[in-house]
C-alpha cells in the first residue's frame, strides 16, 4: 500500500454541484437562484435577524429588566473563609495582599467581608467593604475593621 494509490471508500464523497455551466448541464440560466428579487442578483446580502420584513424576533421577544452601568461588583468573602487562612498560615492581618497571595480574590477585585461562619481568632480585616453581622463578629473578638 502506497499513499498514491490510497482511494476514499465508495459512496463516501460526492462531486460538488458546478453551477453555471451553461443549459447542457442542467444548471445553467438562473444557476440555482431562481427568478427575480433580491436574491437571484449578484453582491446580494441581506442583514442579520432580517426576516423579509416580518417584526424579527428580538423586537418580537419582550424585554425586561435593567441593568445599572454604574453598579459595583463585589468579592464576597466569608468569615469562615478568614479563619480558614489564620489557621492555615498564623496571620494576624488580612488585608488585599494576603487575599490575593492565597487565592481567594484577583488584584483587581473589591473584596465585601460577610458574616458567613465561625470566627475564633483575633483578626486585622481590611477590605472595601464590609456587612454589619461581619463588623460585629470581628470587633466582639477584640479585632479591627479598616476600609481601604
Amino acid at each position: 500500500m502506497k499513499l498514491n494509490t490510497l482511494t476514499p471508500s465508495e459512496g463516501s464523497t460526492k462531486n460538488r454541484k458546478r453551477i453555471g455551466r451553461g443549459t447542457g448541464s442542467g444548471r445553467g440560466g438562473t444557476s440555482t437562484r431562481g427568478h427575480k428579487g433580491a436574491k437571484s442578483r449578484s453582491g446580494y446580502k441581506s442583514k442579520i435577524g432580517f426576516e423579509g420584513g416580518q417584526m424579527p424576533l428580538q423586537r418580537r421577544v419582550p424585554k425586561f429588566g435593567f441593568k445599572s452601568f454604574n453598579r459595583v461588583e463585589f468579592k464576597p468573602v466569608n468569615l469562615d473563609t478568614l479563619q480558614s487562612l489564620a489557621d492555615q498560615f498564623s496571620l494576624v492581618a488580612i488585608d488585599m495582599e494576603a487575599l490575593v497571595s492565597h487565592g481567594i480574590a484577583s488584584k483587581n477585585d473589591k473584596i465585601k467581608i460577610l458574616g458567613g461562619g465561625e470566627l475564633t481568632a483575633k483578626l486585622d480585616v481590611t477590605a472595601h467593604k464590609f456587612s454589619a453581622s461581619a463588623v460585629e463578629v470581628i470587633e466582639k473578638l477584640g479585632g479591627s475593621v479598616n476600609k481601604i
